[in-house]
Protein backbone atom coordinates (compact mmCIF):
# COMPACT_ATOMS: atom_id res chain seq x y z
CA UNK A 1 0.00 0.00 0.00
CA UNK A 2 1.87 3.16 -1.49
CA UNK A 3 -0.63 5.47 0.40
CA UNK A 4 1.02 4.78 3.62
CA UNK A 5 4.35 6.32 2.52
CA UNK A 6 2.70 8.86 0.90
CA UNK A 7 3.68 12.43 2.81
CA UNK A 8 -0.22 14.10 1.50
CA UNK A 9 -1.84 10.71 3.13
CA UNK A 10 -0.19 11.74 6.74
CA UNK A 11 -0.82 15.26 6.48
CA UNK A 12 -4.28 14.80 5.65
CA UNK A 13 -5.03 12.18 8.42
CA UNK A 14 -3.60 14.94 10.84
CA UNK A 15 -5.81 17.81 9.22
CA UNK A 16 -8.41 15.48 9.57
CA UNK A 17 -8.25 14.88 13.43
CA UNK A 18 -7.09 18.76 14.16
CA UNK A 19 -9.51 19.68 13.09
CA UNK A 20 -12.12 17.52 14.56
CA UNK A 21 -9.91 17.59 18.10
CA UNK A 22 -13.40 17.16 20.76
CA UNK A 23 -14.86 14.27 18.66
CA UNK A 24 -11.80 12.64 18.29
CA UNK A 25 -10.78 12.72 22.07
CA UNK A 26 -14.05 11.19 22.58
CA UNK A 27 -13.92 8.79 20.24
CA UNK A 28 -10.44 7.57 21.26
CA UNK A 29 -11.31 7.39 24.98
CA UNK A 30 -13.80 4.15 24.25
CA UNK A 31 -11.09 1.86 22.72
CA UNK A 32 -8.65 3.77 25.17
CA UNK A 33 -10.87 2.66 28.36
CA UNK A 34 -11.06 -1.17 27.08
CA UNK A 35 -7.50 -1.21 26.83
CA UNK A 36 -6.66 0.43 30.14
CA UNK A 37 -9.04 -2.04 31.69
CA UNK A 38 -7.78 -4.91 30.30
CA UNK A 39 -4.39 -4.17 31.33
CA UNK A 40 -5.20 -3.04 34.78
CA UNK A 41 -7.52 -5.46 35.72
CA UNK A 42 -5.60 -8.45 34.31
CA UNK A 43 -2.54 -7.65 35.94
CA UNK A 44 -4.51 -6.72 39.19
CA UNK A 45 -6.02 -10.11 38.91
CA UNK A 46 -2.40 -11.69 38.16
CA UNK A 47 -1.65 -9.35 41.91
CA UNK A 48 -3.64 -11.17 43.33
CA UNK A 49 -2.74 -14.52 42.36
CA UNK A 50 1.00 -13.49 43.26
CA UNK A 51 -0.24 -12.37 47.01
CA UNK A 52 -2.56 -15.73 47.21
CA UNK A 53 0.24 -17.91 45.92
CA UNK A 54 2.68 -16.13 48.56
CA UNK A 55 0.37 -16.37 51.43
CA UNK A 56 0.19 -20.12 50.44
CA UNK A 57 3.95 -20.47 49.49
CA UNK A 58 5.61 -23.01 52.05
CA UNK A 59 2.04 -24.16 52.73
CA UNK A 60 0.88 -28.24 51.45
CA UNK A 61 -1.97 -26.69 50.02
CA UNK A 62 -3.50 -30.20 49.32
CA UNK A 63 -3.74 -31.22 52.92
CA UNK A 64 -6.56 -31.79 55.61
CA UNK A 65 -6.39 -31.20 59.27
CA UNK A 66 -8.23 -33.16 61.72
CA UNK A 67 -9.01 -33.03 65.62
CA UNK A 68 -11.16 -34.79 68.00
CA UNK A 69 -14.25 -33.95 69.13
CA UNK A 70 -17.17 -35.56 70.88
CA UNK A 71 -19.95 -37.91 69.44
CA UNK A 72 -23.56 -37.10 69.24
CA UNK A 73 -25.13 -39.83 68.62
CA UNK A 74 -25.25 -43.31 70.49
CA UNK A 75 -23.86 -46.49 68.93
CA UNK A 76 -22.38 -50.35 69.52
CA UNK A 77 -23.49 -49.54 73.57
CA UNK A 78 -21.55 -46.05 73.91
CA UNK A 79 -23.30 -43.11 74.77
CA UNK A 80 -23.74 -39.99 73.22
CA UNK A 81 -21.06 -37.53 74.32
CA UNK A 82 -17.85 -39.50 74.56
CA UNK A 83 -14.78 -37.97 74.20
CA UNK A 84 -12.50 -39.14 71.14
CA UNK A 85 -8.68 -38.91 71.12
CA UNK A 86 -5.82 -39.38 68.81
CA UNK A 87 -3.32 -41.76 68.53
CA UNK A 88 0.40 -41.88 66.99
CA UNK A 89 -0.73 -45.75 65.80
CA UNK A 90 -3.28 -44.03 64.55
CA UNK A 91 -0.83 -42.56 61.62
CA UNK A 92 0.70 -46.03 60.22
CA UNK A 93 -3.51 -47.41 60.61
CA UNK A 94 -4.59 -44.64 58.18
CA UNK A 95 -1.33 -44.90 55.66
CA UNK A 96 -2.00 -48.32 55.41
CA UNK A 97 -6.06 -48.03 54.84
CA UNK A 98 -5.94 -44.97 52.48
CA UNK A 99 -3.27 -45.26 49.78
CA UNK A 100 -4.22 -41.63 48.47
CA UNK A 101 -2.06 -40.35 51.75
CA UNK A 102 1.17 -39.00 51.56
CA UNK A 103 2.21 -38.80 54.43
CA UNK A 104 1.13 -37.39 58.18
CA UNK A 105 1.82 -34.91 60.59
CA UNK A 106 1.06 -35.29 64.50
CA UNK A 107 1.18 -32.23 66.62
CA UNK A 108 -0.26 -31.66 69.86
CA UNK A 109 -0.70 -27.74 71.35
CA UNK A 110 -1.20 -25.35 74.36
CA UNK A 111 -2.68 -22.08 73.04
CA UNK A 112 -4.97 -23.79 70.26
CA UNK A 113 -8.70 -25.34 69.88
CA UNK A 114 -9.45 -23.45 73.16
CA UNK A 115 -6.93 -23.93 75.44
CA UNK A 116 -4.70 -21.37 76.98
CA UNK A 117 -1.15 -20.60 76.24
CA UNK A 118 2.02 -21.38 78.34
CA UNK A 119 4.22 -19.08 80.02
CA UNK A 120 7.98 -18.57 78.57
CA UNK A 121 10.68 -16.67 80.30
CA UNK A 122 14.06 -14.85 80.30
CA UNK A 123 16.13 -12.88 82.40
CA UNK A 124 12.51 -11.46 83.88
CA UNK A 125 11.05 -10.83 81.08
CA UNK A 126 7.73 -12.98 80.22
CA UNK A 127 4.64 -13.65 78.36
CA UNK A 128 2.03 -16.21 77.40
CA UNK A 129 2.59 -17.60 73.98
CA UNK A 130 1.19 -20.74 71.79
CA UNK A 131 3.30 -24.22 72.52
CA UNK A 132 3.09 -26.69 69.55
CA UNK A 133 4.74 -30.22 69.72
CA UNK A 134 5.78 -31.36 66.47
CA UNK A 135 7.93 -33.68 64.18
CA UNK A 136 10.71 -32.58 61.74
CA UNK A 137 7.58 -33.50 58.77
CA UNK A 138 5.70 -30.79 60.12
CA UNK A 139 7.89 -28.37 58.50
CA UNK A 140 6.75 -29.80 55.01
CA UNK A 141 3.25 -28.82 55.84
CA UNK A 142 3.68 -25.54 56.97
CA UNK A 143 7.57 -24.41 56.19
CA UNK A 144 8.86 -21.85 58.45
CA UNK A 145 11.90 -18.76 57.59
CA UNK A 146 14.04 -19.68 59.38
CA UNK A 147 16.13 -16.34 61.05
CA UNK A 148 18.59 -18.33 62.58
CA UNK A 149 19.35 -21.50 63.32
CA UNK A 150 17.58 -24.77 62.42
CA UNK A 151 13.95 -26.55 62.65
CA UNK A 152 13.94 -29.57 65.17
CA UNK A 153 14.93 -32.86 63.74
CA UNK A 154 14.81 -36.68 64.17
CA UNK A 155 17.39 -36.66 66.91
CA UNK A 156 16.10 -34.15 69.11
CA UNK A 157 12.78 -36.63 68.67
CA UNK A 158 14.32 -39.34 69.31
CA UNK A 159 16.39 -38.48 72.25
CA UNK A 160 13.47 -36.07 73.30
CA UNK A 161 15.85 -33.35 73.93
CA UNK A 162 14.46 -29.67 75.66
CA UNK A 163 14.86 -27.82 72.46
CA UNK A 164 12.89 -25.31 71.54
CA UNK A 165 11.97 -22.92 67.86
CA UNK A 166 10.75 -20.07 68.67
CA UNK A 167 8.91 -17.04 66.73
CA UNK A 168 10.13 -13.75 65.91
CA UNK A 169 8.16 -11.91 68.45
CA UNK A 170 9.21 -13.89 71.09
CA UNK A 171 12.27 -13.41 69.84
CA UNK A 172 11.38 -9.72 70.17
CA UNK A 173 9.96 -9.69 73.36
CA UNK A 174 12.73 -12.31 75.47
CA UNK A 175 16.07 -11.09 73.46
CA UNK A 176 17.64 -7.85 72.22
CA UNK A 177 16.66 -7.84 68.44
CA UNK A 178 17.26 -4.35 68.36
CA UNK A 179 21.60 -5.39 68.57
CA UNK A 180 20.02 -8.60 66.10
CA UNK A 181 21.24 -10.97 69.48
CA UNK A 182 21.85 -14.44 68.41
CA UNK A 183 19.84 -16.23 70.54
CA UNK A 184 21.05 -19.31 69.66
CA UNK A 185 22.50 -22.43 72.20
CA UNK A 186 20.71 -19.85 75.00
CA UNK A 187 18.08 -21.01 77.05
CA UNK A 188 14.19 -20.31 77.97
CA UNK A 189 12.52 -21.20 80.84
CA UNK A 190 9.38 -23.50 79.89
CA UNK A 191 6.94 -25.14 82.72
CA UNK A 192 9.94 -24.40 84.89
CA UNK A 193 12.18 -26.53 82.94
CA UNK A 194 14.98 -24.59 80.59
CA UNK A 195 15.01 -25.12 76.79
CA UNK A 196 17.69 -24.76 74.48
CA UNK A 197 17.37 -22.08 71.64
CA UNK A 198 17.96 -23.84 68.36
CA UNK A 199 15.70 -21.57 66.02
CA UNK A 200 13.85 -18.25 65.40
CA UNK A 201 11.20 -18.09 62.51
CA UNK A 202 9.26 -15.88 60.84
CA UNK A 203 5.45 -15.92 59.20
CA UNK A 204 3.90 -13.53 57.03
CA UNK A 205 1.93 -10.96 58.56
CA UNK A 206 -0.65 -11.62 55.17
CA UNK A 207 -3.39 -14.09 56.78
CA UNK A 208 -1.30 -16.75 57.53
CA UNK A 209 -2.58 -19.87 59.17
CA UNK A 210 0.52 -19.32 61.81
CA UNK A 211 1.40 -16.98 64.02
CA UNK A 212 4.96 -15.58 65.20
CA UNK A 213 3.88 -15.44 68.98
CA UNK A 214 4.33 -19.41 69.24
CA UNK A 215 6.96 -21.27 69.66
CA UNK A 216 7.78 -25.44 68.56
CA UNK A 217 9.63 -28.15 70.58
CA UNK A 218 10.10 -31.53 69.97
CA UNK A 219 6.59 -33.90 70.17
CA UNK A 220 8.01 -36.39 72.30
CA UNK A 221 9.49 -33.71 74.77
CA UNK A 222 6.03 -32.53 75.12
CA UNK A 223 4.20 -35.52 75.79
CA UNK A 224 6.51 -35.85 78.63
CA UNK A 225 6.28 -32.61 79.69
CA UNK A 226 2.16 -32.58 79.37
CA UNK A 227 2.09 -36.20 80.41
CA UNK A 228 0.05 -37.23 77.27
CA UNK A 229 1.61 -40.53 76.19
CA UNK A 230 0.73 -41.24 72.78
CA UNK A 231 -2.12 -38.88 72.30
CA UNK A 232 -2.26 -36.45 68.92
CA UNK A 233 -3.92 -32.78 69.56
CA UNK A 234 -4.70 -33.23 65.49
CA UNK A 235 -3.28 -34.57 62.15
CA UNK A 236 -2.17 -32.72 59.16
CA UNK A 237 -2.97 -35.00 56.14
CA UNK A 238 -0.86 -34.74 52.95
CA UNK A 239 -2.55 -35.98 49.92
CA UNK A 240 -0.62 -37.06 47.03
CA UNK A 241 -0.20 -34.95 44.45
CA UNK A 242 -3.11 -36.22 42.00
CA UNK A 243 -5.25 -37.40 45.04
CA UNK A 244 -8.41 -35.44 45.82
CA UNK A 245 -8.41 -34.32 49.50
CA UNK A 246 -11.99 -34.46 49.90
CA UNK A 247 -12.09 -38.15 49.41
CA UNK A 248 -9.04 -38.29 51.71
CA UNK A 249 -11.13 -36.68 54.53
CA UNK A 250 -14.46 -38.35 54.35
CA UNK A 251 -12.17 -41.95 54.18
CA UNK A 252 -10.36 -40.56 57.03
CA UNK A 253 -13.26 -40.38 58.83
CA UNK A 254 -14.73 -42.93 58.09
CA UNK A 255 -12.01 -45.68 59.06
CA UNK A 256 -11.60 -43.40 62.75
CA UNK A 257 -15.29 -44.23 63.28
CA UNK A 258 -14.76 -47.84 62.18
CA UNK A 259 -11.67 -47.95 65.02
CA UNK A 260 -13.67 -46.20 67.52
CA UNK A 261 -16.99 -47.25 67.38
CA UNK A 262 -18.57 -44.58 66.31
CA UNK A 263 -21.90 -44.12 64.16
CA UNK A 264 -20.90 -43.89 60.63
CA UNK A 265 -23.93 -40.56 60.87
CA UNK A 266 -22.31 -38.94 63.51
CA UNK A 267 -20.92 -35.77 62.18
CA UNK A 268 -19.25 -34.35 64.97
CA UNK A 269 -16.31 -36.99 66.12
CA UNK A 270 -14.15 -35.37 64.27
CA UNK A 271 -13.66 -32.27 63.05
CA UNK A 272 -11.95 -31.59 60.05
CA UNK A 273 -10.71 -28.51 57.92
CA UNK A 274 -9.80 -29.11 54.06
CA UNK A 275 -7.24 -26.98 53.02
CA UNK A 276 -7.67 -27.99 49.41
CA UNK A 277 -10.90 -27.27 49.49
CA UNK A 278 -10.32 -23.70 50.38
CA UNK A 279 -7.34 -23.22 47.98
CA UNK A 280 -9.34 -24.11 45.42
CA UNK A 281 -11.98 -21.70 46.11
CA UNK A 282 -8.80 -18.99 46.16
CA UNK A 283 -7.85 -20.19 42.73
CA UNK A 284 -11.19 -20.17 41.15
CA UNK A 285 -12.08 -17.08 42.43
CA UNK A 286 -8.63 -15.64 40.69
CA UNK A 287 -9.51 -17.48 37.30
CA UNK A 288 -13.04 -15.88 37.59
CA UNK A 289 -11.24 -12.38 37.81
CA UNK A 290 -9.42 -13.16 34.46
CA UNK A 291 -11.46 -14.41 32.48
CA UNK A 292 -14.13 -11.67 33.40
CA UNK A 293 -11.05 -8.91 33.07
CA UNK A 294 -10.63 -10.23 29.46
CA UNK A 295 -14.54 -10.49 28.79
CA UNK A 296 -15.16 -6.61 29.94
CA UNK A 297 -11.83 -5.22 28.17
CA UNK A 298 -12.80 -6.92 25.05
CA UNK A 299 -16.30 -5.85 24.93
CA UNK A 300 -15.30 -1.98 25.65
CA UNK A 301 -12.67 -1.75 23.04
CA UNK A 302 -15.25 -3.70 21.01
CA UNK A 303 -17.79 -0.74 21.48
CA UNK A 304 -14.68 1.74 20.96
CA UNK A 305 -13.95 0.65 17.80
CA UNK A 306 -17.28 0.74 16.72
CA UNK A 307 -17.68 4.35 18.20
CA UNK A 308 -14.91 5.08 15.76
CA UNK A 309 -16.67 3.54 12.62
CA UNK A 310 -19.19 5.84 13.41
CA UNK A 311 -17.38 8.75 13.89
CA UNK A 312 -15.70 8.29 10.71
CA UNK A 313 -18.63 7.31 8.52
CA UNK A 314 -19.83 11.42 9.94
CA UNK A 315 -16.62 12.60 8.81
CA UNK A 316 -17.24 11.09 5.09
CA UNK A 317 -20.09 12.87 4.96
CA UNK A 318 -18.57 16.37 5.95
CA UNK A 319 -15.87 15.37 3.59
CA UNK A 320 -18.15 14.09 0.41
CA UNK A 321 -17.26 17.34 -1.72
CA UNK A 322 -13.52 17.03 -0.49
CA UNK A 323 -13.43 13.56 -1.84
CA UNK A 324 -15.36 14.08 -4.78
CA UNK A 325 -12.76 16.74 -5.88
CA UNK A 326 -10.14 14.07 -5.85
CA UNK A 327 -12.34 11.31 -7.57
CA UNK A 328 -12.80 14.38 -10.19
CA UNK A 329 -8.86 14.83 -10.45
CA UNK A 330 -8.24 11.33 -10.90
CA UNK A 331 -7.81 9.67 -7.34
CA UNK A 332 -8.84 5.50 -7.72
CA UNK A 333 -11.51 4.05 -5.70
CA UNK A 334 -8.88 2.10 -3.12
CA UNK A 335 -7.10 4.96 -2.38
CA UNK A 336 -9.84 6.65 -0.87
CA UNK A 337 -10.72 3.78 1.05
CA UNK A 338 -7.29 3.15 1.90
CA UNK A 339 -7.00 6.07 3.48
CA UNK A 340 -10.15 5.78 5.53
CA UNK A 341 -9.32 2.87 6.76
CA UNK A 342 -5.49 4.42 7.58
CA UNK A 343 -7.29 7.01 9.64
CA UNK A 344 -9.40 4.61 11.68
CA UNK A 345 -6.29 2.13 12.30
CA UNK A 346 -4.34 5.23 13.45
CA UNK A 347 -7.44 6.43 15.81
CA UNK A 348 -7.49 2.57 17.24
CA UNK A 349 -3.55 2.16 16.95
CA UNK A 350 -3.14 5.58 19.26
CA UNK A 351 -6.01 4.72 21.56
CA UNK A 352 -4.66 1.26 22.20
CA UNK A 353 -1.74 2.56 23.29
CA UNK A 354 -2.44 5.20 25.38
CA UNK A 355 -4.68 2.82 27.44
CA UNK A 356 -2.04 0.06 27.91
CA UNK A 357 0.59 2.80 28.89
CA UNK A 358 -1.82 4.07 31.70
CA UNK A 359 -2.74 0.46 32.57
CA UNK A 360 1.06 -0.13 32.61
CA UNK A 361 1.60 3.12 34.69
CA UNK A 362 -1.65 2.33 37.27
CA UNK A 363 0.05 -1.19 37.97
CA UNK A 364 3.56 0.18 38.68
CA UNK A 365 1.86 2.27 41.28
CA UNK A 366 -0.02 -0.36 42.56
CA UNK A 367 3.13 -2.39 42.99
CA UNK A 368 5.01 0.38 44.89
CA UNK A 369 2.39 1.31 47.21
CA UNK A 370 1.93 -2.76 48.15
CA UNK A 371 5.84 -3.68 47.56
CA UNK A 372 6.53 -3.89 51.50
CA UNK A 373 2.58 -4.56 52.65
CA UNK A 374 1.94 -8.27 54.10
CA UNK A 375 -1.54 -7.16 55.27
CA UNK A 376 -3.38 -7.69 51.88
CA UNK A 377 -2.23 -10.41 49.21
CA UNK A 378 -1.19 -8.87 46.81
CA UNK A 379 2.19 -8.96 45.03
CA UNK A 380 4.09 -8.17 41.54
CA UNK A 381 0.91 -7.04 39.38
CA UNK A 382 1.98 -8.32 35.83
CA UNK A 383 0.73 -8.44 32.71
CA UNK A 384 1.44 -10.81 30.11
CA UNK A 385 2.74 -9.05 27.09
CA UNK A 386 2.03 -11.48 24.33
CA UNK A 387 -1.70 -11.10 25.81
CA UNK A 388 -1.48 -7.28 25.42
CA UNK A 389 -0.07 -7.46 21.76
CA UNK A 390 -2.72 -10.34 20.61
CA UNK A 391 -5.32 -7.54 22.00
CA UNK A 392 -3.75 -4.88 20.20
CA UNK A 393 -3.44 -7.28 16.78
CA UNK A 394 -7.48 -7.63 17.61
CA UNK A 395 -7.97 -4.63 18.46
CA UNK A 396 -6.21 -3.33 14.77
CA UNK A 397 -8.00 -5.84 12.80
CA UNK A 398 -11.60 -4.78 14.05
CA UNK A 399 -10.43 -1.45 13.10
CA UNK A 400 -9.57 -2.45 10.04
CA UNK A 401 -12.77 -4.16 9.81
CA UNK A 402 -15.26 -1.68 11.12
CA UNK A 403 -13.15 1.04 9.48
CA UNK A 404 -14.68 -1.26 6.09
CA UNK A 405 -17.89 0.44 6.27
CA UNK A 406 -17.39 4.33 6.43
CA UNK A 407 -14.85 3.34 3.64
CA UNK A 408 -17.19 1.63 1.04
CA UNK A 409 -19.43 4.72 1.35
CA UNK A 410 -16.75 6.85 0.56
CA UNK A 411 -15.90 4.96 -2.59
CA UNK A 412 -19.72 5.07 -3.66
CA UNK A 413 -19.80 8.96 -3.73
CA UNK A 414 -19.91 9.82 -7.17
CA UNK A 415 -17.67 12.73 -8.28
CA UNK A 416 -20.76 14.88 -9.57
CA UNK A 417 -22.95 14.63 -6.90
CA UNK A 418 -20.23 15.14 -4.54
CA UNK A 419 -19.36 18.55 -6.51
CA UNK A 420 -22.97 19.43 -5.91
CA UNK A 421 -22.95 18.99 -2.25
CA UNK A 422 -23.35 22.21 -0.27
Amino acid sequence: MNIIFKRDTWQEIYYSLRNNRLRTFLTMIGVGWGMFLYVSLLGAANGMENGFNKLFSGFATNSVFLWPQTTNIPYDGFAKGRKMDLHLKDIDFLQRKIPEIDYISPQSSRGNFGTSGEQISRNGLKNTYMITGDYPVGNKISKKKLLFGRYINDADIRDKKNVIVIGEEIYKNLFDAKKNEDPIGKSVNLKGVFFKVIGVFRVSRNGGMENDHSAYIPFSTYAGLYNEGDKVGFLAIVGKPNAEAAVIETKVKDELKKVNHVSPEDTNAFGSFNLAKEFKKVTGFLTGMQLLTITVGTLTILAGVIAISNILLITVKERTKEIGIRRALGAKPAEVRNQILLESVVITLSSGLLGFLSGIFLLIILNIATMNNDSFPFSNPRVDYGNVFAAMGIMIFLGLLIGLIPAQRAVKIRPIEALRTE
